[in-house]
Order: structure tokens, then sequence, then C-alpha cells
């Protein structure tokens, strides 16, 4: 007996609602795993293009899982440490830039002197706010028992499933494939290749763009001597998911760094801000055109919004499970609309093919 639509709609409904109780509950427990399918879903089309040329699907997911190690232990020996370094330096700094801005403030405008000026103590709170907040945060990651075997915990389990995922994704896809229902099959590969598109386009493509974006900007803040480049260049990176957030984000704090170390020597300054203009530049005119396409449909204010309700809902997974789960939504609505647009509460009466409708734009 087939099912009406309000019925599968409540179906539907009921299990959306149970996995989003499911991950309440379970919460950061299942972070390897979201890290493990998110990584292989990411390197399936290079398992692909392998397979294509003559490697089986396990020789494949092999030479993936072993270039990757590769990688990951280059950044161990030769980035991370130094990154360490230059973030807690920077935090250990932040009090004292704060009171160099203060006494340039001071020697210019010279009502801050007094103790009571407002401006005066927000710049104490907030340099001492950053060394307790930040010096804390560095500690507990790096001195907590919890902390460290939670890190061993997702060296060892994510790449384990990573590659148990990657060597059997296809065979999953075609078993969910499988499972579908079979009076909306066409519907819903319709909805997935698009969903799909999507989040190709969005995380394979934008990751991209962050890892060039990042390199581009620690490298060059390197070269002309910044402190702390390699901290900013990652901080740019990371945030240019979100449009200009990442310029405007690693670009103030370079500038406001270069003011503190190159004040007088206006070439260094000017060297910095060219830096970003055009890292932001190549971005918006070269890289996400290219890489990242303009058929995505995530807008920022809406990616603000899903990254916001999710982290606070479910914590660093929720924040992982944002992005698809928006794109996922957004083709979902957009379909959603081209459905009503044809439907007969949009047209009414009249229907799409009532020549009232079609008259030429240009008549009055």
């Amino acid at each position: 007996m087939a099912l009406t639509v309000q019925q599968q709609f409540r179906i539907w409904g009921i299990a959306a609602a149970v996995f989003l109780v499911v991950l309440w509950y379970l919460g950061n427990t299942i972070l390897p795993f979201v890290l493990g399918g998110a990584i292989a879903y990411c390197l399936d089309p290079i398992a692909d293009r392998l397979e294509n040329w003559g490697l089986s699907r396990a020789m494949a997911t092999t030479v993936i899982m072993l270039g990757a190690v590769l990688v990951f232990v280059i950044l161990a020996l030769a980035v991370i440490p130094a990154l360490a370094q230059q973030g807690s330096a920077l935090v250990s700094a932040a009090p004292q830039y704060m009171r160099d801005l203060q006494a340039f403030l001071t020697e210019r405008f010279p009502a801050l002197a007094d103790e009571s000026s407002v401006v005066r103590q927000s710049l104490e709170r907030f340099g001492a706010m950053i060394q307790e907040k930040g010096g804390a945060l560095i500690n507990s990651v790096l001195s907590s028992a919890a902390g460290l075997l939670n890190i061993v915990v997702l060296l060892v389990i994510v790449p384990v499933v990573a590659f148990y995922l990657l060597l059997d994704w296809d065979h999953m896809v075609a078993r969910v494939d499988e499972m579908l229902p079979r009076d909306h099959l066409d519907t819903i590969r319709l909805l997935a290749r698009e969903i799909d598109n999507t989040l190709a386009a969005f995380i394979r493509g934008q990751g991209t763009v962050m890892l060039i974006q990042g390199t581009f900007y620690a490298v060059a803040l390197a070269l002309v001597g910044l402190n702390f480049g390699l901290v900013v260049g990652a901080i740019a990176g990371i945030l240019s998911f979100i449009p200009y957030v990442g310029a405007i984000v690693g670009g103030g704090l370079a500038i406001g760094l270069a003011l503190f170390q190159f004040w007088g020597e206006w070439f260094w300054l000017i060297a910095v801000v060219v830096i970003f203009f055009f890292g932001q530049f190549v971005e918006g005119n070269i890289l996400t055109p290219k890489l990242v396409g303009s058929s995505v449909g995530l807008h920022p204010v809406w990616l603000l919004f899903a990254l916001s309700v999710f982290g606070a809902l479910f914590g660093f997974v929720g924040l992982l499970l944002a992005v698809p789960i928006t794109a996922a939504l957004g083709v979902v609505a957009r379909f959603g609309l081209g459905q009503y647009m044809q439907g007969p509460l949009y047209q009414g009466e009249r229907g799409a093919d009532d020549p009232g409708d079609a008259h030429d734009p240009e008549e009055p």
C-alpha cells in the first residue's frame, strides 16, 4: 500500500529528529568518524582518478593514505612547531602591544594619560584578557592528559576510518542507492547530484583556496620580516572560506603588528598592505572563480548563521556538519521553490500557459 505525502513527510521528519537527537547526545564522541568521512569524501575523486589509470581501489587508497601520512609528517616536523611557538609568543606579547598602543595614543591624545580614561582601561583589560585566556587555552591543550589522549585518538582513529571509508566508498554509495524509495528515485538522485556538486565546489575548492591563501600570506609576511607572520597567514587562510573575512581579520592583524614593528619605515608598512590587497585580488578574481565557481549557492550570511547555530548546539562536530547540511538544505529549498513556482498555489487558476503572463517586458 502506497504512503500518502503526509505520511512520508511524517516519517522523514521523525528520521531527521532522531538524527539530531543522536548527534546531540553523541557530540564529540563521533568526531573521529565525522572527520574520517569528510576526508574520505574529499579524497574519493583522487581515488577514482587513480583507478582510471589502472590501479585497483585498494592500491589507490593505499597510495593516497601513504601520501597523506607523508604530508602530515612534513607538516608536523616543519610547520606545526613553528606555528605553535609563534602563536604562544603572540599571546604572551599581547599586553606589551597594548601598552605600546596606549603610549602611542597618549602621546598624540594627552587626555588618555588619565588613569581613569575609559580607552586606557579598555586597552589594559584587553591585553590582559588575551594573555590570560590565550595562555590558558594553549597550556590546557598542551599539558592536559585528556587533551593529549584525545589528540592521540584522533591521530589513530581518523586515518583508519578514512582509509576504510575511502576503500568502500563506491560500494557504500551503490548500497544507499539501492535503499532509496523507488517512487522518488529519479528526484532523489537529482537532488543528491546537486548536493554533491555543491559540496564538491565548496569543500574541495574552498579548501584549496584556503591552503593557497594561507601559504601565500605566511610566506609573503615572513619575507618582509613581520613578526608572527606564520600565525597571521594561518589565520587569514583559515578564515578565507568566508568572503572578505580572512583578508579583513588577517590584514587588520598584520597591519596592526606592522605599525608597532615598522613605525617610521613606511616601505615595509606599504608592503604589508600590498600583500593583502594582492592576495584578496587573486582570491576574488582567479582562485575562487576557478576552484569554487559561482554555483555553490552558500551565501556568506547563511554560512555564518549555520556555523553559529550548529556550533552552539553540537559543538565542534556541529561546525563540521554545518556546511554540508546547509548546502543540502539549500538544494532542497531551491527544488521546493521550483516546484512551488510550477504548481497551482503560485500560478493560480490561470496557469503557466496563460498568455497574459507572457507579454513583452518592454510593453507598458
